[in-house]
């Protein structure tokens, strides 16, 4: 028997109703309900009452439609985290198209896939921007203008589109590691589960810390709860270690977008202070759970929850409040059902390593494919089931522990390896500040194990150190052939590990091989 639920108490499997899941509706009745209370604060001091918002998203909206855009539209919105990027995904929300917000960081060959699968004939772009575009071809783009274009006539707006819980939201852009970049269709409906599960918490009225970028679900998903919330979001560029807790303070923030991955190391490294637990802070959705997160919210006096989200899905996984499940991610929510499966979708038993799959009961809760993708679109929707391409493992409690992506997991002499559980092993080592581990080619057959580290201020390592450091910590298929000190892991814009550019790297002049230091590892037997 599958174990029960874990149900957020602020979280309703019910179809919700428009004003509390469509933009529009949403803007319309909160902006009269609290016309004068503060929406947005921005990184420039800059401010939104909502009746301001909606009065400056009505304006916008009307540029839009005099550009030609119509529901159902696609407006790409290329610009850094602030107040434009929000007005133009409002705006385009706001006439029932479709937002499409672009990582600044593309270009090329990516930038001209993007643009071209998109499909929209209207970009909004920070002018600094577009001289990336010469020389793409990009025959669908009809207008680039900047931000400063949306001042339309909201007297002449038309904003009779009637805009449903199962229309397309906003098409996100996955990281495209293992394949060119897929357009993630997502409704109405997905962005508001996403939202309300992760950040429900959050009170009537209260405010949200925004530091992950809007190309992202971890930047519109906060938004779009502080919005439901009728409460207000503060909207800053990028997580800073030195900022973050001041920030908090300045926008009187019960909550924030999220620690992801080394965010939360990074805040515990900081060293203490006396008004430590002087912050507003009352909550934090966060990952991975570990020892660390424990002292974290004892240290600053939140609470926290953690659980599995991705671009594709609404978060299927959630954990209790303060939980001290170690690695964990939670059990499925109310209305989420996950199963983990072989190759062949048979389930596989408890404890044993299988890919996660996900469905949900509410219609239009997750996405409705990939964008002009329709190979890719079958192939996730397999079964009557999306699947994530994770590998997770799950504990008779029900409990479910994320192993790595199928796409990382590294294949030596017969054994999977999870690089995520190689990483934590790593990171015990005192010296050691942050870690990945990827799979490179075997002279052999399949892959070696190599860990690329960096270490802490005024610290040195020593591969073999490290290598003896790991013998009865991890199992022997396990421990790193190669090791590689670098002085800095290149992140994401949602400040995950850019794994990808050492495996392009490969097995480079400065990496130390166990193997010709003559550093031999005998497998135990029993």
């Amino acid at each position: 028997m599958a174990p029960e639920p874990n149900n957020p108490p602020w979280f309703d499997t019910a179809v919700p109703a428009r004003e509390d899941c469509v933009l529009k509706h949403m803007l319309d009745v909160r902006a009269a309900r609290h016309p004068q209370r503060r929406l947005a604060l921005f990184e420039d001091g800059s401010s939104w009452t909502y009746a301001e918002c909606r009065q400056q998203v009505r304006a916008a909206a009307a540029a839009l439609q005099q550009l030609g855009v119509r529901k159902g539209d696609r407006v790409l919105a290329w610009l850094p985290t602030g107040m434009p990027m929000v007005l133009t995904w409002f705006a385009a929300n706001y006439l029932g198209a479709v937002f499409v917000p672009l990582n600044t960081a593309y270009r090329g060959a990516v930038l001209e896939h993007v643009v071209n699968n998109a499909g929209g004939a209207v970009m909004v772009a920070h002018p600094d921007l577009t001289d990336r575009l010469t020389g793409l071809q990009v025959p669908k783009l009809q207008h680039v203008v900047s931000p400063e274009a949306l001042q339309g006539n909201a007297a002449q707006l038309d904003d009779s589109a009637s805009i449903e819980h199962w229309d397309i939201q906003c098409i996100i852009y996955t990281s495209g590691t293992t394949g060119p970049s897929k357009g993630v269709l997502s409704p109405y409906l997905q962005l508001y589960t996403t939202a309300l599960v992760t950040y429900g918490y959050m009170g009537d009225g209260e405010s949200m810390l925004v530091n992950l970028p809007m190309f992202h679900v971890g930047g519109t998903s906060p938004t779009y709860c502080a919005l439901l919330r009728s409460g207000m979001f503060y909207l800053v560029d990028g997580f800073s270690t030195t900022k973050f807790w001041d920030q908090v303070r300045t926008g009187n923030c019960t909550t924030t977008s999220g620690l992801i991955g080394v965010m939360s190391a990074f805040l515990a490294k900081a060293p203490s202070r006396p008004d430590d637990r002087d912050n507003p802070l009352r909550y934090i959705t966060l990952m991975p759970i570990n020892e660390e997160t424990v002292k974290l919210g004892e240290r600053f006096g939140f609470d926290y929850m953690s659980g599995f989200n991705m671009t594709e899905v609404a978060s299927p996984l959630v954990t209790d409040m303060n939980t001290r499940v170690f690695g964990g991610c939670g059990r499925p929510r109310s209305g989420a059902e996950c199963r983990l499966v072989d190759e062949h979708d048979i389930e596989v038993p408890v404890g044993t390593p299988g890919e996660m799959i996900v469905r949900t009961d509410l219609p239009w809760a997750m996405n409705a494919g990939y964008n002009g993708m329709p190979e890719a679109t079958a192939s996730a929707w397999r079964n009557g089931w999306f699947h994530t391409g994770d590998l997770f493992r799950r504990d008779a409690d029900g409990n479910y522990f994320f192993l790595d992506r199928i796409k990382d997991t590294i294949r030596r002499r017969g054994e999977n390896i999870s690089s995520f559980e190689v990483e934590a092993a790593v990171r015990g080592h005192a010296d050691i500040d942050e870690v990945v581990a990827i799979g490179v080619a075997s002279e052999i057959e399949e892959q070696e194990v190599l860990v690329v580290i960096t270490a802490k201020p005024g610290r040195d390592v020593d591969p073999r150190g490290l290598i003896e450091f790991l013998v009865p910590r991890l199992a022997y298929f396990m421990i790193p052939r190669y090791v590689r000190v670098v002085s800095e892991i290149p992140k994401t814009e949602t400040n995950k590990a850019r794994k990808v550019v050492f495996r392009e790297q490969g097995i480079t002049a400065d990496t130390w091989d166990r193997e010709r230091a003559g550093l031999q590892l005998r497998r135990e037997r029993l």
